[in-house]
């Protein structure tokens, strides 16, 4: 039964007849939106959204579309500059995953909500109130103090926009607090009155900055003289009523029964309410057959708990700050932990329920959406509520049933009613509860809580609880670190070219069959930092081709080298401390290191340092360097930019480190060799051509494994680990590498000058077109998971050196750059599809849907 149009019938007609509001906008307002009732001296009627998945379960394809749209809509009136400053913000309880959505849509901005959970010893960053609210009080809570203080615009998003006194409230407080130019407001709808409207023309013209408004639709809510006394009269009345008929308990356990009618108001038979305190509703005898999905019979179900296995350390939303990074990380384990859900429900499921918990909208959300296309059954999503709202079963009623229970949450505002809607009568014949670990108590399994009301209207109820995320606070007295490594002990490299911040992991065993990672790593039971690839050992072949593609671009590299140094020691420090990010960006630090002597004599400090996409840079690490070094000199350095994925990592990871403990000065804009994807402004070059140390693993890298995050091996005071391979220096090319480049230096100082005043004049703002460029293909190749897509050169090398690649996209006409990925493509058994309009020479993207059990006995790639 579709509750927010039953035969037709606006779900919002009941109130209209009996009050006289009247909803007055677009054509498709009504579709949006229904009228309940509700105790509240502020406001008597409720706007009911049909498409929020707070009151009325929906599909969540379509909530989670509605928010997403509205983030479209945002980017476009942005631009992509202004859009890539932006900071969104939403509203608890009710818009939490609307907010979330919206910050999707707009693409890379971090996200925040408002909370009423405080965090003891956590200062707000703010707070404002919310003045038509059961609960009015609002606190921000960013564990990043810095996510509110930038000068992008700021995206406010609730689901409806009434009056506008919330916006004006917060809008008021943060910008006394963090002043900035621009406001973007959000709603589903707007429904302010042409007065309300001019308020907030007045207000922008105030503070002297920019206010827009998106909404999906627009309208009022005419309300006649009296309205507010006849509804809480009319509330009363129903409300007394419940409490005098519930004569009969046999219903259902935990419902209350409602009369048939009300003295002088017989069309309002079949109504059904709550008594207070009572816990749910109940439906009068029917006289006819029950609306459709409604159960006259209470079941008594089974507790089901689900382990979803949600990664370490991600938060469980935006009550404490979500970066884009943090979004990567989610949308790479959806999938396996819906997966999970699916398993978990009966086979014979018509009908399931996905029912989040109050603030934690978004999480549930995304697993929902994703197990809507894994299931055959119809699924539908809401939440659970602090608001009181009057139930009555009615076709023109938005709010047909309800369920009463106590709060599990051990809320700061002391213990209280919740409610669930729509859920009890709708035909459920399963509900997927999910609750954070902070409301996984005693009350919620209590035999009046919410799991019982659950299991006597659904016969199966599942649950599954996501870790309350609650940022760490300042370490009070941090561990001594140890001195770099160095080579020769650690690493083939000469000791004054690199020290490394990493712990040596050489003795254990850490290697891993690809198939066997890649399976892990896509199913979310394991991270791809946990593990190692087994050390590619390149054919004779293959090594001919590195060093014939050494042979011919070693000028060209040398080239970018040098530009990339001058830039650094021009606009970023004279004396740069050279930070490389290991292991890729290590024999570039080594090469600029080696272009400051040849050109200045400078002997710069050079260091390598661990960052895991998901996970951050090692944040002891950079203890230690800001320990030893001024980090304003501090250049972090790696050899190209893909997606720009590490670029976003280390400018969350470097904010949430100073956040944490007070020492600031950190550049995280990386200094890269090459910048195909438009993400940094200081690069020798933004081609996307071979670089030969991409063609080769440890081999030129000094012997150094990739870096190594594990919680059995790496414990909160220790550097990340990594391995040396000392049984493979009779294949190590790391300084005949770095010998080949530095030797054509002196040849290209002249391009390397011109080259560097260009580029001192240019527009190098970032494009993120790389980015771009991923997320559009990874919808029209169907792979939706931009971690599986790896773009230029370097990357795609790495896809079939390490992982399980599904196919290459190469540019047309692309030619040497790529015979070292052609023939390495051809071992793998690996397509190579040529596109004719690519931003990148190419592209390599790993099997979208790999197990053991997709590939051939041989382990070669294969088609989904």
């Amino acid at each position: 039964m579709n509750i927010a149009a039953n035969n037709g019938v606006w779900s919002g007609s009941w109130v209209a007849e009996r009050l006289g509001v009247e909803l007055v906008g677009d054509d498709g307002l009504a579709a949006l939106l229904g009228l309940a009732l509700r105790r509240n001296p502020r406001r008597a009627h409720l706007l009911v959204s049909n498409v929020l998945g707070k009151h009325v379960p929906q599909s969540p394809s379509v909530v989670y579309g509605h928010g997403f749209a509205l983030g479209r809509r945002v980017r476009d009136l942005l631009g992509e500059s202004e859009a890539r400053r932006a900071v969104v913000l939403g509203y608890a309880e009710t818009a939490t995953g609307l907010g979330h959505s919206v910050a999707d849509g707009i693409g890379l901005a971090p996200y925040l909500h408002s909370t009423r959970r405080p965090v003891a010893g956590m200062a707000p960053a703010g707070g404002f109130e919310e003045s038509h609210s059961h609960a009015t009080s609002h606190l921000l809570l960013p564990e990043d103090p810095a996510l509110l203080s930038g000068e992008g615009p700021l995206v406010l998003v609730d689901d409806e926009f009434s009056t506008g006194n919330t916006v004006l409230n917060t809008i008021r407080d943060l910008h006394a607090r963090y002043p900035r130019k621009r406001y973007v407001v959000v709603a589903l709808v707007d429904m302010r009155s042409p007065a309300d409207a001019g308020r907030l023309t007045s207000f922008a013209e105030e503070i002297g900055a920019g206010v827009d408004l998106v909404a999906a639709a627009s309208g009022t809510v005419k309300l006649p003289e009296g309205v507010l006394e006849k509804g809480q009269e009319l509330v009363a009345r129903y409300e007394e009523s419940a409490a005098t008929g519930v004569a009969s308990a046999a219903a259902a356990p935990g419902l209350a029964r409602f009369p048939e009618s009300l003295p002088g108001d017989a069309s309002e038979a079949g109504c059904r309410s709550t008594q207070p305190g009572a816990r749910g509703t109940a439906r009068p005898a029917p006289t006819g057959p029950p609306p459709d999905g409604n159960r006259t019979t209470p079941h008594r179900s089974h507790v089901t708990r689900i382990d979803l296995r949600w990664p370490q350390g991600l938060p469980d939303g935006g009550r404490h700050g979500f970066t884009p990074a943090h979004r990567i990380r989610l949308e790479t384990a959806l999938p396996a932990m819906a997966a999970r859900v699916a398993e978990a429900l009966p086979p014979d499921a018509r009908r399931v329920l996905t029912l989040g918990f109050e603030e934690l909208m978004y999480a549930p959300l995304r697993i929902a959406r994703e197990l809507e296309a894994l299931v055959a059954a119809e699924v539908r999503y809401s939440t659970t509520t602090r608001s009181p709202v009057l139930a009555v079963d009615d076709p023109g009623y938005a709010i047909r049933s309800r369920l009463v229970f106590p709060a599990h949450d051990n809320p700061a505002d002391g213990p209280g009613e919740r409610y669930a809607y729509n859920v009890a009568g709708a035909g459920f014949d399963a509900v997927v509860l999910f609750v954070d670990s902070a409301g996984d108590t005693p009350e919620l399994h209590a035999p009046g809580g919410l799991l019982a009301l659950l299991g006597a209207h659904a016969p199966h109820v599942l649950l599954a609880a996501v870790p309350s995320y609650v940022p760490a606070l300042p370490e009070e007295s941090p561990a001594m670190l140890p001195e770099p490594l160095r080579g020769p002990a650690f690493s083939s490299y000469p000791a004054e070219d690199v020290g490394w911040l990493l712990q040596d992991l050489s003795d254990v065993t850490l290697e891993a069959p690809t198939e066997e990672r890649e399976e892990a790593i896509q199913s979310g039971g394991a991270h791809y930092a946990e593990s190692l690839p087994v050390e590619y050992q390149p054919s004779e072949q293959y090594q001919a081709l590195f060093h014939a593609a050494l042979e011919t671009s070693a000028a060209r590299i040398a080239q970018a080298v040098g530009v990339v140094t001058e830039t650094a020691v021009a606009e970023r420090s004279p004396r740069p401390v050279l930070v490389s990010l290991a292991r890729a960006g290590t024999p570039v630090g080594v090469l600029m290191r080696r272009w400051a002597q040849f050109r200045y004599g400078l002997d710069l400090p050079h260091y390598a340092v661990s960052i895991v996409r998901g996970r951050g840079i090692d944040a002891n690490a950079l203890r230690w360097l800001a320990a030893h070094h001024d980090p304003r000199d501090v250049v972090f350095v790696d050899g190209w930019t893909g997606k720009g994925a590490i670029t976003r990592e280390l400018a969350d990871a470097i904010a949430e480190f100073e956040a944490r403990t007070g020492v600031s000065g950190f550049d995280p804009e990386i200094a890269v060799l090459a910048d195909p994807g438009s993400c940094v402004r200081t690069y020798g070059t933004r081609e996307d051509f071979l670089i030969p140390s991409a063609c080769l693993n440890s081999t030129v890298s000094g012997l150094i494994s990739r870096t190594v995050l594990r919680a059995d091996l790496v414990g909160p005071d220790d550097f990340h680990g990594a391995k040396f391979y000392r049984e493979l220096a009779g294949a190590d090319v790391s300084v005949a590498f770095l010998d080949a480049v530095a030797a054509r230096f002196a040849e290209v100082a002249e391009a390397v000058d011109a080259a560097v005043k260009e580029l001192a004049v240019a527009d190098r703002t970032p494009t993120w077109e790389g980015w771009a460029a991923v997320e559009r293909i990874s919808e029209e190749y169907g792979i939706h998971d931009v971690n599986l897509v790896k773009p230029g050169v370097g990357e795609t090398t790495r896809v079939l050196l390490r992982r399980v690649p599904w196919k290459i996209l190469a540019r047309a006409g692309a030619g040497a750059d790529l015979d070292h990925v052609r023939l390495l493509a051809e071992q793998r058994g690996v397509p190579v599809e040529e596109v004719g309009e690519l931003p990148y020479t190419c592209v390599g993207l790993i099997h979208p849907k790999f197990t053991r059990g997709a590939t051939g006995a041989d382990g070669r790639a294969v088609n989904v």
